[in-house]
């Protein structure tokens, strides 16, 4: 498993709980979106199958449970 910096799961976290809309019911969703916009360089589109970094996006999960 990478290991991304706490600087980048920082940031990541920040702009998860500053989407429209953003639910900590729905933390897995609001992290996927993330993680992808950060991979492509935007928010996923309805239908958008493109990979995402796994061990990013998990690391960032991990964030919002230790941090609830």
């Amino acid at each position: 498993m990478a290991d991304y910096p706490d600087a980048l799961v920082k940031t990541l976290f920040i702009k998860v709980k500053e989407y429209p809309r953003f639910s900590s019911k729905e933390i897995e969703k609001f992290c996927w979106m993330a993680v992808h916009e950060h991979k492509h360089g935007v928010l996923p589109s309805e239908y958008d199958i493109r990979e995402i970094d796994e061990d990013l996006y998990l690391q960032l999960l991990q964030e919002f449970k230790s941090n609830n």
